[in-house]
């Protein structure tokens, strides 16, 4: 489970308002994602958070049928999947309620917000996917 840094915080905000964002380079115009604190372009370091709509295609994929995380272990067999945003930025994430053995590559994908609880008994909101119909 994510543990939010000070670098990241603002994106699980973002998730907690079950809102999706990314980052964008002020300086070339670059979104990236995952957060960080320079732009993988041109390394400004006026990075900026912007909201995307949270829609996407199914750049690629693999099904766990072992669970990677203890917490995991009901949902086995679950997706794994790199979802390649309308926007460009790619996420790694998981879809949902989804057969498994029907999904392809390009299918379309919306996001989703899942709450989960952490070991401090806090909880952390997650983005994952599911299959836009």
């Amino acid at each position: 489970m994510p543990h939010p840094s000070p670098l990241t915080e603002p994106f699980w905000a973002a998730c907690r308002r079950r809102e999706l964002m990314v980052q964008r380079c002020e300086a070339c115009g670059v979104l990236a994602f995952y957060p960080r604190s320079t732009c993988p372009v041109c390394g400004s370091t006026a990075l900026a958070w912007q909201p995307v709509s949270g829609r996407g295609s199914l750049y690629t994929f693999t099904v766990a049928r072992r669970p990677t995380h203890r917490r995991l272990a009901g949902r086995v067999p679950y997706v794994i999947a790199v979802v390649e945003l309308d926007e460009g930025p790619h996420l790694t994430s998981t879809v949902v309620d989804v057969d498994v053995d029907a999904l392809r590559i390009g299918a379309r994908l919306v996001v989703d917000f899942e709450q989960h609880p952490l070991d401090d008994d806090t909880d952390i909101t997650i983005p994952v996917f599911r299959v836009d119909d």
